[in-house]
């Protein structure tokens, strides 16, 4: 089955029908969002609760990432071929039994295993749900569509984060992941009434999805610009609650301010990603690239100058949210017919990139070079993403070429 099948939608299908099922499928990155980014909020919390080191609590977040690593090529090895809803309503009651079974943890090593199990369908979710949101509209709306899918996790860094933290903080560490279930469990109803039924490929077994993806030159070089282009923007979101006090010289009572308006970015950047994507996705990745080189080069200016900093922090996920989308689609879009794979991959780069960002900028303030440096990191970073991307563009080109000379 050729990917163009696979991503056009029925034609008795129009935007109007769609409009509820990618409803159920926003909010189940509402779900994800809310939980991926709450234990920052909560975590002295948990490291009272379990008598811990806040540092060691820290471990549980590195945990859940490496549960998205892991499991997105796992699960997309062995459910290419099964029904999409199925595999939707699955992975989001999974979602909502980890999150039951961190909030009932009685150690620190229990909930350790507990987080790890959360993040292994947290990738195939995403990339399952971007593909039905493709194929509910007409080709042409396909970036709205898995923009909207995207936009539930931008969301819930501006509502479901705080929200959570702040019962957190009033009802106990518990109960955050305790209403994080609560939301993919309503996820589960609105998927299971709200979206139709959309068979798998029959021909994609586990190995051909791996040859076919992992083979793929153009599969690498999307992911690494990814990783890397998105990275810069966890290279300063990690270290927030630093440089708004040491750097910018305002209150600490401010880095709320600071992280709604890094939600906020996120918001705008994904609605303005759709529309990208409408015109070129490629192209889309390459702006998004480059605007966040020189916004990062903009932050690392402004950042001493307190409220200046603001504004270009808005600016740090926008830019990374437009790649972020685009880099969901190119994925979609270069992987041949290991679509499932692909289109889920999104989500280990992504994760890959949050690791990569906070360690490289911790590595820069361990050096000494101080806390707006990571700022530049992030410019770094954004290099490297556009000159992967220029690859990519070459390496089309002659493939392109080599086609034509064949006929």
């Amino acid at each position: 089955m050729s990917v163009t099948t696979e991503l056009t939608a029925p034609p008795e299908r129009s935007a109007k029908h769609a409009v509820l099922p990618i409803l159920a499928l926003a909010m189940g990155g509402f779900a994800i969002g809310t939980t991926e980014f709450v234990t920052m909020g909560v975590l002295p919390q948990i490291a009272d609760g379990l008598d811990v080191s806040v540092p060691t609590a820290g471990h549980i977040i590195s945990a859940y990432a490496l549960g998205v690593v892991v499991g997105v090529p796992i699960l997309s090895f062995f459910v290419a071929h099964l029904p999409r809803k199925g595999l939707l309503l699955a992975f989001m009651g999974a979602y909502a039994a980890f999150n039951v079974l961190s909030a009932l943890a009685p150690s620190y090593h229990v909930l350790m295993v507990a987080r790890f199990l959360d993040g292994l369908p947290h990738g195939a979710y995403f990339g399952v749900a971007s593909l039905v949101a493709a194929g509910l509209v007409a080709p042409e709306r396909r970036g709205r569509a898995v923009a909207s899918v995207m936009l539930g996790l931008s969301v819930a860094n501006v509502l479901g984060v705080p929200a959570a933290t702040w019962l957190g903080q009033h009802a106990g560490w518990r109960s955050t992941y305790l209403a994080a279930a609560l939301l993919a469990a309503a996820t589960v109803v609105l998927v299971a009434v709200s979206v139709p039924h959309m068979p798998g490929n029959p021909e994609a077994t586990g190995r051909s999805e791996a040859r076919d993806f992992f083979g793929n030159a153009q599969v690498w070089l999307t992911m690494v610009a990814g990783a890397a282009g998105f990275g810069g923007l966890f290279a300063i979101y990690s270290y927030i609650g630093k440089i708004v006090p040491d750097v910018a010289g305002l209150s600490a009572d401010t880095v709320p301010v600071f992280v709604l308006a890094l939600g906020l970015g996120m918001v705008v950047g994904t609605m303005l990603a759709g529309e990208l994507a409408q015109w070129s996705v490629f192209r889309s990745l390459l702006v998004g690239s480059v605007a966040s080189m020189f916004i990062m080069l903009l932050t690392w200016l402004v950042a001493p100058h307190g409220w200046l900093l603001l504004p270009a922090i808005f600016l740090v996920t926008a830019a990374g949210s437009v790649i972020a989308v685009n880099l969901q689609i190119r994925l979609m879009d270069v992987s041949g017919d290991a679509v499932t794979l692909g289109a889920a991959m999104n989500h280990a780069a992504l994760n890959i990139a949050n690791a990569l960002g906070a360690y490289l900028g911790g590595l820069a303030i361990a050096w000494g070079y101080g806390y707006r440096s990571t700022a530049l990191v992030g410019a770094t970073l954004a290099v490297f993403g556009i000159a992967m991307l220029g690859w990519s563009a070459l390496l089309h080109r002659r493939t392109a070429a080599g086609v034509s000379s064949a006929r």
